[in-house]
């Protein structure tokens, strides 16, 4: 049968998601917690793969196997083989139909950037740092030229292997929270280095070192020389996955301190 599962984790002390030879990807860390929990090699697919020190809060996997558990073993079991930083939310059986990654229609990523003079010593590693001020409304006008069917070159990291730079955003969004902006991106697909490179663009805007005029400019040029350098992974959330209701899956629970 096939299980859909749903898991959170710290991507901090991680090289990314998918597995890697050195065994530091988070895919490594699922993968032998459910080999070990199951007795026997257990390969998942997932929704999104996510950098280096990006964390995610709604990352969801499959996996094929023909051992039998309850959806709640599932979860206690699997999570009793991983360390702190990873945690399976929820466990589903799904029809085989259904596929992590080919049958999600979008994937959210959400960004938290403190925004003030001193970084903060307790959020290191969950949240990026800028110390000038930032015009948050400047920065939502680029944003939303984001919108839309797009050429995304501009954001596009040299080593990106996705068949076309043409991918869809659905939301590009910038608010202020006291000292920390949020910004969100819902999209069908993402490039790689996608979003912290549109990131880093959008804080050169609100510092002034773009024109709004230049921001748009640079984006149309699809060349990525011209962009803003890539901003740190610290404070980027894969914060979710859409798929239709057919699935049937369970909601992630809105228990991030950080994202509602």
């Amino acid at each position: 049968m096939r299980i859909a599962l749903g898991i959170e984790y710290k991507g901090s002390g991680f090289c990314g998601w998918q597995s890697q030879t050195s065994g530091c990807g988070v895919q490594d860390c699922v993968e032998g917690a459910l080999a070990t929990f199951l007795g026997q090699p257990a390969a998942v697919v997932c929704a999104g793969r996510t950098d280096t020190g990006v964390h995610a809060l709604a990352q969801v996997v499959h996996l094929d196997t023909d051992i039998m558990r309850d959806e709640a073993s599932w979860v206690r079991g699997t999570n009793a083989m991983l360390p702190a930083e990873v945690r399976v939310i929820w466990a589903r059986a799904v029809g085989d139909t259904f596929h992590a990654r080919f049958s999600a229609r979008s994937r959210t990523y959400r960004y938290i950037l403190l925004n003030a003079a001193v970084d903060n010593a307790l959020l290191q590693g969950l949240v990026g740092w800028f110390h000038a001020p930032l015009d948050v409304e400047l920065m939502q006008q680029a944003a939303a030229e984001l919108i839309g069917e797009h050429d995304f070159s501009a954001f596009r990291a040299a080593e990106c292997q996705a068949r076309t730079p043409v991918k869809t955003l659905y939301e590009a969004s910038v608010s202020r929270r006291r000292e920390h902006l949020m910004f969100t991106f819902r999209g069908n697909a993402f490039l790689h280095h996608m979003v912290r490179n549109i990131i880093g663009s959008l804080v050169y805007v609100g510092a002034g070192r773009l024109s709004l005029a230049e921001f748009c400019d640079v984006f149309a040029g699809r060349d990525r020389k011209r962009a803003a350098p890539t901003f740190a992974a610290d404070g980027l959330y894969l914060s979710a996955i859409e798929y239709d209701d057919i699935f049937a899956l369970p909601a992630f629970p809105a228990r991030s301190p950080f994202i509602e």
